[in-house]
């Protein structure tokens, strides 16, 4: 493994762009120490400290809260609003942005989903953060909906954080995906892989098929056409599904393929964030090479007209992305 930290990595980029300051930086390092904090918690968990099981509270989504999701939000919303490269937080777990006064405040927004995929903790799954990173739009020192509600293709950076049987740092800042795993043993992220890229073309789909019944008809057609046998088109897929979409994404980038989380007879407009968990995923399949839609545009070019808003998503190799749209259409 390279011996490169991730610091020293950001450092590095940092130096080849023009009029940059350090504030980038500063923040990320800031990210990375919440990730140390929130990986050494999860690995932990259930040795004693009463921080497995729900927390009493419904969060904005009208989920149960597990213990973890405050203890993690409350890490990050602390480390990066004490930076003083931001302006403001937005995160799945509040309802409203956290706004940083004007004297203490930078020039980014940050945005977090401080513990995807949570409701597995208590069965040892992967879970994970994912955080994305835009710029203040607006003149002078009040924070806007310009600010907050910016399409996906502004953002400055966008990653995950997966906490599994190693923590791995995972992230773009537009220019390629980068993977760095921590070193518990030293406490520092190194570079594991640079420059990942998708497959054009994979072997599995991922999704939630316990809602077949719910689906709507393309959606249907989707699937039984990825599950038929024909050699020529590498089919049948396999399907492959852990309901942690960091742990479903980060599978569907190393290895290939799509996964889909569409709108239904139920939910028309989807379930997933569009802040906090498509738009920084769209900005790392594409900086990777893959592609990201709600199934009709792309995931980058909407516009969000309020924080928690949903859409459906479907992500990964760029063949089946454009074999998906033209059955989805």
């Amino acid at each position: 493994m390279d011996r490169t930290t991730l610091v020293q990595f950001i450092r590095r980029q940092e130096k080849m762009t023009p009029g940059a300051t350090g504030e980038f930086t500063n923040l990320m390092n800031e990210v990375l120490v919440g990730a140390k904090i929130v990986s050494l918690q999860v690995n932990n968990a259930g040795l004693g400290e009463d921080i497995l099981g729900m927390s009493g509270r419904v969060n904005v989504q009208g989920e149960e809260v597990q213990k973890l999701d405050d203890y993690a939000n409350d890490i990050f919303i602390k480390l990066v609003g004490e930076s003083g490269n931001i302006c403001a937080i937005t995160s799945e777990e509040n309802e409203k942005p956290v706004i940083i006064p004007p004297d203490r405040a930078g020039k980014y927004i940050f945005m977090v989903d401080p513990l995807d995929g949570s409701s597995n903790i208590d069965v040892n799954v992967n879970i994970g953060t994912i955080f994305s990173v835009y710029r203040k739009q607006s003149p002078g020192p009040d924070v806007t909906d310009d600010d907050l509600l910016q399409p996906g293709h502004q953002q400055v950076a966008a990653g995950y954080i997966i906490y599994g049987p190693s923590t791995l740092f995972v992230y773009t800042s537009g220019n390629g995906v980068h993977t760095f795993t921590l070193d518990p043993a030293l406490g520092e992220f190194f570079l594991s892989t640079q420059d990942m890229r998708i497959p054009n073309q994979g072997s599995t789909y991922s999704v939630n098929e316990g809602n077949s019944q719910i689906w709507q008809e393309p959606q249907k057609k989707l699937v039984e056409y990825l599950k038929e046998n024909d050699k020529a088109t590498k089919r049948p897929y396999k399907l492959r599904y852990i309901g942690s979409l960091v742990a479903d994404f980060h599978r569907t980038l190393l290895k290939g393929g799509i996964f889909m989380y569409p709108g239904d007879k139920k939910s028309p407009e989807g379930k997933l964030r569009y802040a906090f968990e498509a738009a920084p995923m769209a900005m790392i399949v594409e900086n990777a090479g893959g592609k990201a839609t709600d199934g009709k545009q792309r995931i980058l070019d909407i516009r969000p007209t309020h924080i928690h808003q949903r859409v459906p998503l479907y992500i990964g190799s760029p063949e089946d992305m454009d074999r998906a749209h033209s059955l989805l259409s």
